[in-house]
């Protein structure tokens, strides 16, 4: 499977950022696959921003600095799914990436569990600059 991020490379403070990562090779529906959104900043490391799972369920991140501005929404049609972060600030200047990760579970007539196999499948990745 491919990843591809899209989106503006510059974004003015106080606006909304979108970016769409479009998935090729597989479709964003199969089971056990999930999809994600983390950035970089310069110089720091990765931060997980949030999720799609293959039935639609997301997750977004709650941590101080993202709590509350960011949304992911999928297009099955297009086999996309996209990250919305509003309210940018310079703060928000990172590369961008869309990853896969795949799972499955495990169930019995008491027990069920979920297990995940880690990103295997990575965009290039896209730098956004938050400035004025």
């Amino acid at each position: 499977v491919q990843l591809q991020e899209s989106g503006p490379g510059l974004v003015i403070p106080s606006q909304t950022l979108s970016l769409t990562c479009t998935v090729s090779g597989g479709s964003i529906t199969a089971k056990y696959q999930y999809w994600h959104w983390l950035r970089q900043p310069p110089g720091k490391g990765l931060e997980w921003m949030g999720t799609v799972t293959y039935s639609g369920t997301t997750y977004s991140a709650s941590s101080p600095s993202l709590k509350s501005r960011t949304s992911i929404s999928r297009d099955t049609s297009a086999n996309e799914f996209t990250l919305t972060l509003s309210s940018v600030t310079p703060e928000d200047t990172a590369v961008y990436y869309c990853t896969r990760e795949r799972g499955g579970y495990v169930a019995g007539s008491d027990y069920h569990i979920d297990y995940f196999y880690g990103m295997d499948s990575w965009g290039k990745g896209t730098l956004v600059t938050v400035s004025s």
